[in-house]
């Protein structure tokens, strides 16, 4: 705790100093799970990324403190030395504890815990003014679930209280194949009634055949034993694709508890077929097994945003109420029509019933479901920039229509008028006026993408335009992308450095 406190001090500092200027300043993490880039420059940021220790496992009271840019398989890994796991866990091990409070995340376990937020019961945060505070439950719990999910724009979050359950060595997962996204949502229900449960998931593989997951914790194996790990293991959705294609009875395995939490880091759920269509290599098991090491997520997350390709792939989390799920689905099917698609059931508010909804969560609406469906709505988009972008407005807006809202990681294409008109704009303005932090950028100004300010740049500079140009040449930004997810370096001249260095060049 003492080289926390020390660290802890450094950054109010450097927040008292931001503060003193009203410049706004951004969270250097070290590292990101985000498919959005930073538009500030290193002098403009608070470098937080050595708070990266779990510091305590109470294995009392079951909980751990943990800093904010400790890594999923790090806490894991520190949690089973004492039996213990944290009831939510995301499913790509490079994610942060501090991203996933901050960011919002579920996972297979959120149809009973909720969102990852919901286990976390207390934090540390430095506030905008470079105070120090703690916020819980029951003291400033108004900052504390604001601070949910508002991606810093509260201030610096630098420690976090994180609720912990028994582990068990396998997860007893259970394969129900269905025929459509109704009867998946039917099989939701079904599980989700049985207390034993303790994840479901599923994944759509086309518009008429799909698979359910439920698992159970078990000390014990039951049948076969199959791993997702190491390089000879099969990617687990081609795996469970073959489980439903071979039999229409439910199939039964017993995974260990680790490959289980993180069985999609390898090919980051599917996105990694797109790396072999991409460099045209050959889609099958030797293609994976010698090529196991770039289809992990930290390598895969480096890649793409070194790559620039990012702004040429529709990767959206979205979640709409379980009564507009077949409609959204058959949007995605009808416009977009690519498969697979994820399905992870969330419940509104976990165990928490008691807690009250953050001023980012959406506008609370007469009888307000219970029960969310996420769709991880993940391919390629039009090659047009313009296209691109139009079909992610238009994808949008068709989640607002539903009632339903996304995750903001990913690029967001709405107007301010139409984004806030989604969220309680008074309530969160109202709560960073509370905690003095209106200087910093408000949520909609860090998710943004600023489409009219990239066509003018290009507009303006010729350079700019070349640039783009070149980026764009198959197969240049993925070979970049590759360079430097094998030997490190610093971004060149990627989209997003020019992009930069016009901001710069304007200031």
């Amino acid at each position: 705790m003492e080289s926390h406190n020390d660290a802890v001090k450094i950054i109010a500092a450097q927040v008292r100093a931001f503060n003193a200027r009203k410049e706004p300043f951004r969270i250097y993490h070290g590292s990101t799970n985000c498919t959005r880039t930073s538009r500030r420059q290193r002098d403009q940021m608070v470098d937080i990324s050595s708070l990266n220790h779990v510091l305590q496992v109470d294995t009392q009271a079951n909980f751990a403190l943990v800093e904010p840019n400790v890594p999923m398989d790090v806490l894991i890994e520190a949690t089973l030395r004492h039996g213990l796991v944290p009831p939510v866990v995301m499913e790509f091990p490079g994610i942060t504890a501090g991203g996933g409070f901050a960011g919002t995340a579920g996972e297979s376990s959120s149809f009973r815990y909720g969102f990852f937020d919901r286990i976390v019961s207390w934090i540390e945060i430095v506030l905008a003014t470079g105070e120090v505070e703690t916020a819980s439950t029951v003291l400033r719990s108004d900052l504390l679930y604001g601070a949910a999910a508002a991606f810093g724009t509260l201030g610096i979050t630098t420690l976090l209280k994180i609720e912990l359950k028994e582990a068990k060595t396998y997860v007893e997962l259970s394969y129900f194949p269905v025929n459509s996204i109704s009867e998946a949502l039917e099989k939701f229900k079904q599980i989700a009634r049985d207390p034993a449960i303790d994840y479901v998931d599923g994944i759509l593989f086309a518009s008429n055949a799909g698979v359910v997951c439920s698992g159970r914790l078990t000390s014990e194996a039951c049948g076969n034993v199959q791993g997702f790990a190491r390089p000879s293991d099969p990617w687990f959705y081609l795996h469970a694709q073959k489980l439903v294609e071979r039999s229409s009875n439910p199939t039964v395995e017993s995974i260990p508890l680790v490959d289980y939490l993180f069985r999609y880091d390898r090919g980051a759920f599917w996105m990694g077929f797109y790396t072999f269509k991409y460099f045209l290599v050959p889609f099958n098991r030797i293609g994976r097994w010698v090529l196991d090491h770039f289809m992990h997520t930290r390598v895969m997350y480096h890649a793409l945003h070194k790559s620039g390709l990012s702004t040429k792939y529709i990767i959206q989390d979205v979640v709409v109420p379980y009564a507009t799920a077949n409609d959204f689905h058959k949007y995605v099917d009808e416009t977009l029509g690519f498969y697979p698609l994820w399905l992870c059931p969330i419940h509104q508010r976990g165990q928490s019933q008691q807690a009250p909804q953050g001023p980012l969560a959406e506008k609370p609406k007469p009888n307000d479901p219970e029960m969310l469906l996420n769709f991880g709505v993940w391919g390629p988009g039009p090659s047009n920039r313009r296209a691109f972008v139009e079909t992610n407005r238009k994808l949008e807006h068709k989640i607002q229509e539903l009632e339903g809202r996304k995750w903001l990681y990913a690029h967001t294409y709405n107007t301010e008028e139409e984004f806030w008109e989604m969220y309680d704009r008074k309530s969160y303005d109202a709560l960073r006026a509370k905690y003095q932090a209106a200087y910093l950028p408000n949520i909609y100004e860090k998710v943004k993408v600023d489409v009219e300010g990239e066509e003018k740049a290009m507009r303006d500079s010729w350079i700019v335009y070349l640039l783009a140009i070149f980026w764009s040449i198959w197969p240049l930004g993925g070979l970049y992308g590759l360079y430097n997810a094998t030997f490190g370096g610093d971004y060149l001249l990627t989209r997003d450095v020019w992009w930069n260095g016009v901001q710069q060049l304007k200031r």
